[in-house]
């Protein structure tokens, strides 16, 4: 008895469902980069002659606006509940710093309240965001 191969076909891979793989990584890539998007608060950033750059493992950013509100993660949010969390953060991890990011024209006496909180939880990785002058300003004083 006579044995009947079957032709074998070579292997193929179809290309073109390739680029909708692509396109469909390519949308959930940039779907996940939003997840992790910074919310600011729009300000106007104080100027210092003397800035040095400070890196940290975990950051908490404290935003204050013109009118002295406050914002942490782009929500407003009251003194009282700015305090109970920076107490949360600061047990969860002693050397997370503070970043306060206050408007060149917040009242003082709004940063100092802030300020005073951080006195009170003992809380020294305190760091306030400015941006250095441009040389056209120097002239100009």
């Amino acid at each position: 008895m006579k044995v009947i191969r079957k032709k074998r076909r070579k292997p193929f891979v179809p290309i073109s469902t390739m680029s909708d793989i692509a396109f469909l990584l390519l949308i959930f890539m940039m779907l996940i980069s939003l997840i992790h998007y910074r919310r600011e608060v729009p300000i106007q950033y104080p100027e210092a002659e003397h800035l040095t750059r400070t890196e940290g493992a975990k950051k908490l950013e404290i935003w204050i606006d013109r009118g002295g509100r406050f914002y942490v993660g782009g929500k407003e949010q009251a003194l009282q509940e700015i305090e109970g969390l920076i107490a949360d953060t600061i047990v969860q991890d002693p050397s997370t710093q503070i970043q306060i990011l206050a408007d060149r024209d917040t009242p003082y006496r709004n940063i100092n309240a802030l300020v005073e909180i951080l006195k009170q939880l003992q809380h020294r990785v305190v760091s306030f965001v400015a941006r250095e002058p441009q040389k056209d300003e120097y002239r100009n004083r």
